[in-house]
């Protein structure tokens, strides 16, 4: 019992730093872009902390490492994969969609950008971008929840369904109230958290063991096949076809709105150069931690002859068996950072979907900042209901639930963010129809059972079907060539 007190008052400590992050930022807030987007002034530490927390979620310290012990680095794979993904959106989206989206009408929403950005009239761009957001947001929201819920039952033998609820009370009342800068602050303390945390539970459970060589042997003579990149036995066969796959993971990055959002909220374009720097740095630890973890997991799982009967749980294991109860509680304390600093980065893009980007649009007459900023909140509720009971009973692990709603923003966005940044050309109707077919190709592919991830096919069709629909539908615009030109100086100016 003593041990729990310990681990207890180490949770108490972080939901409390949460909580006071989060009435920080409510002071903060003033207005409606300050609550959406943090008024466009974060700073390039903030930014990249808070877009590596808020893009890794629950998979990065349960669901990757759980991947890793079950099929070895086969699944690494998808760390490679997101790495470069990931420094691509820093070295190409990141100046350009800062720049071009106060350029274009001071665009606060990715999809007000695309409105602005393509002159659509008919509005329909706007309109199906948000209900994109809150599908996939819901789904992706609710795997956040599930990972609370797992979290608490396996480290505390507790209920599901408590656990699940807390880690959504919490995440909910910081981010209701202190909006993007809320989230954005509370992501900078979870991502230090995280990759902490994936450094010492390692480390601890290598010294256990006995040493780095007796590490390696016990993997090398339990599972010999999960030492190689090439080979193993993953979800998809081990084939080519699985490495393909994971490092299609990359292309996600430049469609996921809680990432890119924090593009937009940067003090200037320069500054994304040293945010990328701080960003990819972070990653890379985390990500190998992630990795590292997994492999020094079936070692240490082998030589104390555990049952492990959830392969995600390996971390928290580790943490629970090797460190001291508060210490422990802290990197317990990490695994929930890295759930809520995702969940509260999406609740506040699917509650500006809902407000910006739906409500406003058939609303005729403009309401107040503070009708907006209220709506927003109403909206970050009513989001988080919906996730929650989708989570009551989950019929996916929190990696698959991810990966879905990972692919259908990389489909449905990320081809139309790359081209209306880089392609004057691109038209609104050409937007649409690359957005329907990247999503509707990826509820379709999924069923298929091809071992190719959907994301892959999804983001080539939804490329091809929007560069061939522009072409057909452009029209010159003078207003749309100046902007574009703009905002490419905006980028280059010292």
């Amino acid at each position: 019992m003593s041990d729990q007190i310990f681990t207890f008052a180490a949770l108490a400590l972080y939901f409390a730093g949460m909580l006071l992050i989060g009435w920080f930022a409510f002071r903060r807030t003033s207005d409606h872009e300050d609550y959406m987007l943090g008024g466009r002034n974060l700073p390039p530490w903030v930014a990249a902390l808070s877009a590596g927390a808020s893009d890794m979620s629950g998979w990065l310290v349960m669901g990757l490492p759980g991947a890793i012990y079950v099929s070895g680095l086969i699944e690494a794979w998808i760390a490679i994969g997101l790495t470069i993904g990931a420094y691509l959106n820093w070295l190409l989206v990141a100046p350009r969609l800062r720049a071009y989206t106060e350029v274009s009408r001071n665009s606060i929403t990715v999809p007000s950008f695309f409105e602005n950005r393509l002159r659509d009239g008919t509005r329909l761009l706007r309109i199906i971008s948000g209900v994109v957001i809150l599908v996939f947001f819901t789904l992706y929201i609710s795997s956040g929840m599930v990972a609370g819920g797992v979290f608490f039952e396996s480290s505390f033998q507790g209920d599901y369904l408590v656990g699940m609820l807390l880690v959504t009370g919490v995440t909910l009342a910081y981010t209701l109230f202190g909006g993007f800068l809320g989230a954005s602050l509370t992501d900078v303390v979870q991502g230090l958290m995280m990759v902490i945390a994936l450094i010492v539970v390692p480390v601890a459970a290598i010294v256990a063991i006995g040493g780095f060589a007796e590490t390696g042997d016990l993997i090398a003579e339990v599972a010999p096949d999960h030492l190689s990149l090439l080979s193993g036995t993953a979800l998809t066969g081990g084939t080519l076809l699985a490495i393909v796959s994971a490092l299609a993971w990359g292309l996600g990055y430049f469609g996921q709105p809680h990432i890119i959002v924090r593009f937009m909220a940067l003090r200037s374009p320069q500054e994304a150069k040293s945010a990328r720097r701080i960003g990819i740095s972070w990653m890379v630890l985390s990500l190998g931690g992630a990795v590292f973890s997994g492999l020094v997991g079936i070692a240490f799982i082998a030589q104390r002859g555990i049952d492990l009967a959830n392969p995600e749980t390996v971390v928290l294991l580790m943490s629970q068996t090797l460190l001291h109860p508060f210490v422990a509680g802290l990197v317990l304390a990490a695994v929930l950072a890295a759930i809520m600093s995702t969940v509260s980065s999406q609740l506040i893009v699917s509650s500006s979907a809902l407000v910006e980007d739906i409500y406003r649009v058939f609303r005729k007459t403009p309401p107040s900042s503070k009708t907006l900023v209220l709506l927003g909140r109403i909206g970050v509720l009513g989001v988080t209901v919906v996730a929650a009971v989708l989570a009551v009973t989950p019929n996916d692990t929190i990696l698959g639930l991810v990966s879905f709603a990972w692919a259908g923003f990389g489909a449905a966005f990320g081809p139309i963010i790359l081209l209306s940044l880089f392609w004057r050309r691109l038209t609104n109707w050409g937007a649409l129809a690359g957005m329907v077919v990247g999503a509707a190709t990826v509820f379709l592919w999924k069923p298929l059972n091809t071992g190719l991830y959907e994301l892959l096919p999804a983001f080539v069709f939804a490329l091809i079907a929007a560069v061939v629909v522009s072409l057909l539908t452009y029209r010159a615009n003078a207003e749309i060539d100046e902007e574009f030109a703009e905002a490419g100086a905006m980028v280059a100016a010292k």
